[in-house]
């Protein structure tokens, strides 16, 4: 039996899977540039339905990259600094790593 992934690769996986849309990529951009934002105001930025942008929003927070705040009627969204750091970590781990290209042919 093969064994489990190692933590790292579970987390670095998971976090590129969230980032894997335009949409969230900006939605991380506006979040990091502002602190936090309410949903409503990060519509106004957007060309996409309201309910597009919340399942983008509930992508993010799934991951851990952003987090949430209820302030009924409304949502308040930040980056998870926490997250957000291990996540830089991992990726330029990853990128930076004896993982590189040859050139080499795949034929």
């Amino acid at each position: 039996m093969k064994s489990s992934y190692p933590e790292n690769q579970v987390k670095l996986a998971r976090f590129a899977k969230a980032m894997g849309h335009p949409a969230r990529i900006k939605i991380l951009e506006i979040l990091s540039s502002q602190g936090c934002c309410y949903s409503g105001n990060i519509a106004d930025d957007f060309p996409i339905a309201l309910s597009t942008l919340s399942q983008h929003l509930k992508e993010l927070k799934a991951s851990g990259l952003i987090q949430g705040e209820i302030n009924p009627p409304r949502i308040k969204y930040c980056i998870n600094k926490e997250n957000w750091e291990i996540a830089q970590t991992l990726f330029y781990t990853f990128l930076q790593s004896k993982h590189k290209v040859t050139e080499t042919s795949c034929e």
